[in-house]
C-alpha cells in the first residue's frame, strides 16, 4: 500500500467468528491481535495526556507525583498523581451510585432521603480539595454549596 491510498478497515472480529485461516495476515498480526495493539496503544496515549477513564487529568500533573513526608522531613512514599487521581475519580463515582441508589430505595421516607442526600453532599464537599486536579470544571466536586 503506498503512502497516499486510504488504509485498511479494522473491525474487531466477533467473539466465536471463525478465522480466515487461508488470508495472510496483514503485517504478521491477526485482526484481533491488531485490534488490541491499537487500543493499547490508544489507552497509552490517553494515559499520557492525563485522559483517566472519562475525566482528564489536568495536564501540569501527567507524570508529576505525591510525596510524603514524616515530621522529620524524611520521603516516606511517593505516588503518581495518576494514582492519587483515579482513586479519587473512583470514589466519586461510587457516591453518585450510592446518591442512585438512595434515589431508588423504596424503603426510605422523605425525611431519611434528605438526611442520606446531605451527608453524601459534605463528602462529596471534602472532596473539594482535589478539584484542582481536574482539566474541565464540570468534573469537579460540589458539596452543598454547588
Amino acid at each position: 500500500m503506498d503512502r497516499f491510498s486510504s488504509p485498511p478497515t479494522i473491525r474487531r472480529p466477533a467473539p466465536g467468528a471463525p478465522q480466515e485461516e487461508d488470508a495472510p495476515p496483514e503485517a504478521g498480526l491477526d485482526a484481533e491481535t491488531l485490534y488490541e495493539t491499537v487500543i493499547d496503544a490508544l489507552r497509552t496515549v490517553l494515559e499520557e495526556e492525563g485522559q483517566i477513564g472519562d475525566v482528564p487529568l489536568l495536564r501540569r500533573f501527567v507524570g508529576g507525583k505525591v510525596v510524603f513526608w514524616d515530621a522529620e522531613g524524611r520521603e516516606v512514599k511517593d505516588v503518581p498523581v495518576e494514582v492519587i487521581f483515579r482513586k479519587v475519580t473512583t470514589v466519586r463515582e461510587k457516591l453518585r451510585i450510592i446518591e442512585q441508589k438512595i434515589n431508588n430505595a423504596e424503603g426510605l421516607d422523605a425525611g431519611e432521603r434528605a438526611e442520606i442526600q446531605a451527608q453524601l453532599s459534605r463528602a462529596s464537599g471534602a472532596l473539594t480539595t482535589f478539584n484542582f486536579l481536574f482539566r474541565e470544571e464540570r468534573h469537579k466536586f460540589r458539596g452543598t454549596g454547588g
